[in-house]
């Protein structure tokens, strides 16, 4: 057998085209950046951020921290390729906490987390071939 062998295809894993692996980093990036920048509040100790932490969500003032570091690890477990999914499953425990604690208190900006975690999935569908076979968003045939 060749390695051009049609048989041989299935078992194959392939690189994605051009366009799709780029779409794929934007997509990557854009909740990376998002939950850096609400990491670096939590750590901040910005007066107005706690504020609303504490009497709007709920939270202890000193959960803040605790919450930036488990939000950082997160991000960075999903930025790194070795570790990103891993990373992508721990953020959509992160954000499914997010999304929680928005629908607790009747928040309807719950959609930003849970839209985060679709676009970080989105990102590294588009990056990664490997989750094309656990995760086989393609067209079924008609039946005839």
């Amino acid at each position: 057998m060749s390695l051009n062998d049609p048989a041989l295809e299935g078992n194959r894993v392939r690189a994605p085209r051009r366009l799709t692996l780029w779409v794929g980093r934007v997509l990557t990036a854009l909740p990376i950046l998002l939950m850096l920048f609400s990491a670096s509040m939590k750590f901040s100790g910005n007066p107005q951020m706690l504020e609303e932490f504490v009497n709007k969500f709920g939270y202890a003032a000193s959960a803040a921290r605790v919450l930036g570091a488990v939000e950082l690890t997160c991000v960075l477990l999903y930025a790194i390729p070795r570790t990103s999914v891993l990373g992508a499953i721990l953020l959509t425990g992160y954000l499914g906490g997010a999304i929680a604690t928005h629908v607790r208190i009747g928040d309807p900006s719950f959609v930003i987390p849970f839209a985060l975690g679709v676009v970080a999935w989105a990102g590294l569908y588009l990056r990664d071939e490997r989750l094309h076979s656990v995760l086989p968003l393609r067209r079924v045939a008609a039946p005839r």
